[in-house]
């Protein structure tokens, strides 16, 4: 079921938020200063491209920069990226078989709005 679910994701808008994401690392990649940015933003970005079988963790090892990285993030991208899920999820959540696909986009909210301190493991 995960295939399929990630399958018919891919499709009608995990590309294109991926590519949102990837977008946001070239541009975070350019500085030196905002590297860890675009590198969590490549993460999530191949999150979003197979969300279903995986989870977002806590790291323990994170701190407080990883909390002042996330308020930059907020402001730099993270509330673009957050507008993109909220308004894909509405889109998707129109037909009977996208409301899981819209969960999923929910889901992804909160590591969209902060990426630094959390990682992605399977489920």
């Amino acid at each position: 079921m995960r295939v399929i679910l990630n399958i018919i994701w891919l499709i009608f808008g995990g590309f294109w938020l991926a590519l949102g994401y990837f977008a946001a690392g070239i541009v975070c990649c350019i500085l030196i200063i905002t590297i860890p940015f675009g590198i969590a933003a490549f993460r999530i970005g191949v999150y979003a491209l197979w969300p279903f079988g995986k989870t977002v963790v806590e790291k323990p090892t994170s701190g407080v920069a990883s909390v002042i990285g996330n308020v930059i993030w907020v402001i730099v991208a993270g509330i673009w990226l957050a507008i993109g899920h909220v308004v894909t999820a509405i889109a998707m959540a129109i037909t009977i078989i996208g409301i899981p696909l819209a969960f999923a986009n929910l889901k992804m909210i909160p590591i969209s709005l902060m990426p630094l301190g959390k990682d992605i493991v399977d489920a």
